[in-house]
């Protein structure tokens, strides 16, 4: 049963607000244009007075649709964040009085816009619903952990420590995974901070991986459950409610219902028989940074000595970037940052265990990121090691020792070193399952040709690690090089999977300190998403939104693109191809509804029609009057706050705009625009996130998605005899504060030159 909508209006006078506008007729327009039967104004709105002003009609059953008039949306959101109602909020401080400069000349148009502005947010909380819980699931507190190496067990013991219930599946007999036989780990701290300079001191050297004490503390802990020799065969369900059936070589497959996902399956080290040209497996005596922690730990302090012939190694050359930071085929384009320091730590081995051994590094760019970093640096220069910046181009047998040919960078020339033993620094790739989209290329390939190069990329695609039950694949979405895709800037553990956070190498390279911090915050993210799926509200980045999408099945074509454009397979289809929203997969973004060419997906409180509305209720001065209107439709995440910053900067905007935040430029219908340039708009700007390799959407392919939507559209207007120009998509950064305010005013300037809209007739 529909519920009836009480409107109310606020209007806050402070900050310059009341000083610079005409409250009264705001106040008129929101009462008479608006049709809000109560309009109050208070000094100061966001006070615990003002607060409780609107509180009290709340509960008193007078207010239940909400128009507040002062600052930004995104400033005071905890004073205005009320319960149970609808809530539109006119930006009259960041919109309007902080963008236009304080003269008399400019009295008219900062009112104009502030009128606008009332007149925009009266008439989108109108056509919003009060958002309710969807009521799916409970909570479900047990929380998902694959991987058993240290990244994993770190997950599971601090996501016990919170205490949530834990499954850990290893694939292994036992925990600890490929850092299991490190002999000792690089410090996880930098030196006293009272160390004159660092120098003739004992800096932090190689310490106890404690690895051991780790997998007894794993092993010990009630909270976890530890399932050895085990796999995942099947995941389904969504956040609060996956489903995942364990398959173990010990007994029969078991299956888990669990609120999140962690999904910690670290890397594989580099295939070193990819390097011939260092006569890796030629010579037992050329090892990789791997086999020589399992040499030491042999060793267990001793004389560290060849393989070969179990000589006492009396000089070794680590060859830094092994088959890394390369273009040539089957190498690793990237660095794996941990490479450096672990090439010291090893070299400080053999000046410990052997102590005349001639020890040298060759490098060409040495780089110790984390808390020891520099130190460590300065430990292995106190220790006598021996750095060459040099490349190495060859290795190769030289009677019962080694030589190694390499360029001295230093000297620029080509010269040769005699060793015993050589170490290879190889990289981490990321042990991850298949990348979904290359499954879906199978099915949406449209030649046979374009199927039959997806079956054999999918072929020689390593196993699926989650065998998810989604219709967009059995694994996480990938970004270049195969690390998991995630958010690095706003949402490190991200994934376009809700629910399912990365951690660790599986998402970018990483040393044990990084892999344990990250494993760390996966944790909380996950226990954050049961706990959001419990309540029916989203996950970040709108964080608490309890509205989900719903459609008019009577009027939906079944064309798909919802299904297609989700970034976060939260929609399916039906046994009539009719979609099937999932509610806490959804991020809340919207782009399903931008993709719908019918419009007949919406929210309770964000729909084609909230924003049409605003659109509408826009006053369009006629073409005489000189005063033209652009709309920006700018993504609430980076180019809105780009704008309000800038704002505050006290940068100046044109009085001509009419800025409408939208969740992501993803869903932008394309009816906005035709209604828009219908209406006697005179240019439209859109502002999305970048969208390149290094994406900032919070989305992830919002953007990129609103933009091939819109590559159409100078058609369209060149068919309407209207100019391309008058619709341009810009890519905005939220440090873009004095770029974006720029695009707006260059937008205005374009309108001069090429004169109004014809449909302001």
């Amino acid at each position: 049963m529909a519920v009836e909508k009480k409107l109310a209006g606020y209007l806050c006078t402070g900050c310059g607000i009341g000083e610079r506008l005409d409250t009264s007729q705001l106040m008129n327009i929101a009462t008479r244009e608006g049709k809000f039967p109560s309009v109050k104004q208070h000094a100061m709105l966001c006070s615990p007075e003002g607060v409780k002003l609107i509180q009290d009609d709340i509960d008193a059953g007078e207010a239940t649709h909400l128009m507040i008039a002062g600052c930004s949306r995104r400033s005071k959101v905890e004073a205005f964040s009320f319960r149970n109602v609808a809530i539109s909020r006119a930006n009259l401080r960041e919109g309007v009085i902080w963008t236009r400069p304080d003269t008399p000349e400019n009295a008219e148009t900062t009112q104009e816009m502030a009128d606008d502005y009332i007149r925009m947010a009266c008439a989108e909380v109108k056509f919003m619903t009060v958002p309710t819980p969807s009521g799916e699931q409970e909570l479900n507190k047990n929380i998902l952990v694959v991987g058993g190496g240290v990244t994993g067990m770190t997950a599971a013991l601090e996501t016990a420590a919170a205490g949530y219930p834990v499954h850990l599946v290893c694939d292994e007999d036992v925990l600890g995974g490929v850092w299991k036989d490190l002999y000792k780990r690089v410090p996880f701290r930098a030196a006293a901070s009272d160390v004159p300079n660092g120098r003739d001191v004992d800096l932090p050297g190689p310490e106890d991986p404690g690895i051991a004490d780790m997998i007894e503390r794993v092993l010990a802990n009630e909270r976890i459950t530890v399932h050895l020799n085990a796999k995942l065969s099947k995941t389904s369900g969504a956040p609060g409610r996956f489903s995942a059936d364990i398959d173990r070589s010990s007994g029969p497959t078991v299956t888990e219902n669990f609120g999140a996902i962690v999904q910690a399956s670290d890397f594989k080290p580099y295939n070193a028989n990819k390097l011939p040209e260092f006569a890796y497996g030629k010579t037992p005596d050329v090892l990789t940074n791997f086999e020589l922690e399992r040499l030491a730990k042999a060793a267990n302090g001793g004389p560290l000595k060849r393989p070969s012939d179990g000589k006492v190694v009396e000089s070794v050359a680590f060859i830094q970037c092994a088959g890394q930071r390369s273009d040539k085929e089957g190498h690793l384009p990237y660095c794996s940052g941990f490479c450096c320091t672990e090439s010291i730590k090893q070299a400080m081995y053999f000046r410990e265990q052997n102590p005349d051994c001639d020890t040298t590094i060759l490098f060409d760019d040495l780089r110790t990121p984390g808390a020891a970093g520099e130190d460590f640096y300065r430990c292995g220069q106190q220790a006598m090691v021996t750095f060459t910046k040099g490349k190495a181009s060859a290795v190769a047998q030289n009677g019962k020792g080694l030589k190694v040919k390499f360029k001295d960078l230093i000297l620029n020339e080509d010269t040769e070193m005699d060793c015993d033993l050589v170490v290879l620094a190889t990289g981490q790739v990321p042990n991850n399952g298949p990348d979904p989209y290359a499954q879906l290329a199978v099915d949406e390939a449209e030649s046979e040709e374009e199927k039959e190069a997806a079956r054999q990329k999918l072929a020689v695609a390593p196993p699926s690690i989650l065998n998810l039950d989604y219709r967009q694949g059995t694994d996480l979405p990938q970004l270049k090089h195969g690390f998991l895709d995630s958010h690095f800037i706003c949402f490190p553990y991200e994934t376009r999977r809700t629910g399912i956070y990365a951690a660790g190498p599986v998402r970018r390279p990483m040393d044990m300190k990084q892999a344990m911090e990250d494993a760390v915050g996966a944790a909380m993210k996950a226990i954050q998403a049961a706990e959001s799926a419990a309540q029916g509200a989203a996950v970040h980045p709108r964080v608490g939104d309890l509205s989900y999408p719903s459609f008019r099945k009577e009027g939906c074509t079944q064309c798909k693109r919802c299904t297609v454009e989700c970034p976060f397979g939260a929609i399916n289809e039906d046994e009539q191809r009719y979609p099937v929203f999932n509610e806490s997969r959804c991020r809340r973004c919207g782009t399903c509804m931008g993709a719908c060419p019918v419009r007949v997906i919406s929210f309770e409180n964000y729909s084609i029609d909230t924003v049409n509305q605003q659109i509408k209720a826009v006053d369009i001065p006629d073409e005489f009057s000189e005063k033209p209107r652009i709309l920006c439709l700018a993504c609430e995440n980076d180019a809105y706050p780009a704008l309000d910053m800038a704002a505050q900067a006290g940068i100046e905007t044109t009085p001509f705009v009419r800025v409408v935040p939208v969740r992501c430029l993803g869903s932008v219908s394309l009816s906005w625009i035709t209604d828009s340039l219908n209406s006697g708009y005179d240019g439209i700007v859109l502002m999305g996130c970048r969208r390149d390799e290094d994406y900032q959407c919070h989305f992830v392919r919002g953007s990129a998605i609103a933009a091939e939507r819109l590559s159409k559209v100078g058609d369209t207007l060149t068919q309407l005899n209207l100019e391309p120009e008058r619709v341009v998509v810009h890519e905005v950064a939220i440090t873009d504060l004095e770029r974006a305010p720029r695009l707006l005013n260059e937008m205005a300037e374009m309108i001069g030159k090429i004169g109004m809209s014809p449909f302001k007739f």
